[in-house]
């Protein structure tokens, strides 16, 4: 049996209070709505009961916000792509930022387990003034366990329409790709961190973003592969490979902690679902 779910998120400001409403159909809703930074900033933690993806399932996102809201969207576990016989198992992320919104777009990581045919699909468009910090992370097996990701695929889309598009099939047979140095190198754990703006990023910000997420700083760095671009003035990137999910995110939320008092200064005020 396949799952079908939809989950519509909406945003809206009222005074100083982001407003939050959701509706689901299926297996897909809200666990919990959150303000531990006050009033003005919404963070939704959402959920898939099933516990993972299989062939024939399809999820799908849908956030709409309103002009001035913050919202921040997580996951309280990994989103499990699972075993498939052959049909494809889908999850599609739509996101709309009204004008002047800021959105944090942070879930867990993606598990592309042993025979899975996944696809996984982000897709954001950013009105006049808003920004946005994401990422994506994804995990090939389940090394520790003993289950390397040898058979299946896992296809990836990341875009802002216009500005930015991201498309790949990671093929569990292709070792030339996973292997090989010029590929993943072994790796399996890949990762990226961004920062997108609506209106042009100062230089002097971009410089500073950029630097942030390449040094210590404070003492917390990164010991894997790893690099950060601006390849426009619109958006800035951090890439990452790893051999566990856990140094990745570490890092990922490090820099999106500097990232946020750097580009909107508010302090950086973790879900309370990733300290549990």
């Amino acid at each position: 049996m396949s799952w079908r779910g939809r989950l519509e998120l909406r945003y809206r400001r009222d005074a100083q209070r982001c407003i939050a409403h959701d509706r689901h159909d299926g297996p897909l809703r809200v666990l919990q709505a959150l303000y531990p930074e006050g009033p003005g900033v919404c963070h939704h933690v959402l959920v898939h009961p099933p516990g993972g993806i299989v062939g024939g399932d399809e999820l799908d996102i849908d956030v709409q916000m309103e002009a001035g809201t913050h919202a921040l969207i997580t996951t309280p576990g990994a989103t499990r792509f699972y075993r498939s016989a052959g049909a494809v198992g889908a999850q599609r992320a739509r996101l709309q930022v009204g004008d002047g919104a800021r959105l944090e777009w942070l879930p867990l990581e993606a598990i592309a387990y042993r025979g899975c045919q996944a696809r996984n699909e982000v897709r954001f468009e950013l009105g006049r003034g808003a920004s946005m910090i994401g990422w994506d992370l994804l995990a090939l097996g389940l090394p520790a366990a003993g289950e390397g990701f040898d058979n299946g695929s896992f296809e990836q889309r990341l875009e802002w329409p216009g500005r930015w598009l991201e498309r790949g099939r990671l093929d569990a047979q292709d070792r030339r790709l996973l292997a090989s140095p010029l590929g993943l190198a072994g790796h399996s754990v890949l990762g990226t961190l961004w920062f997108a703006s609506a209106e042009p990023i100062a230089p002097a910000l971009r410089e500073a973003l950029l630097d942030a997420a390449r040094e210590p700083q404070d003492g917390t760095a990164f010991d894997g592969p790893s690099g950060a671009t601006s390849p426009t003035p619109h958006l800035l990137l951090l890439r990452v490979l790893a051999h566990r999910v856990e140094p990745a995110f570490t890092w990922f939320s490090t820099v999106r902690a500097r990232w946020r008092r750097l580009a909107w200064q508010m302090d950086p005020v973790p879900p309370r679902v990733w300290r549990t």
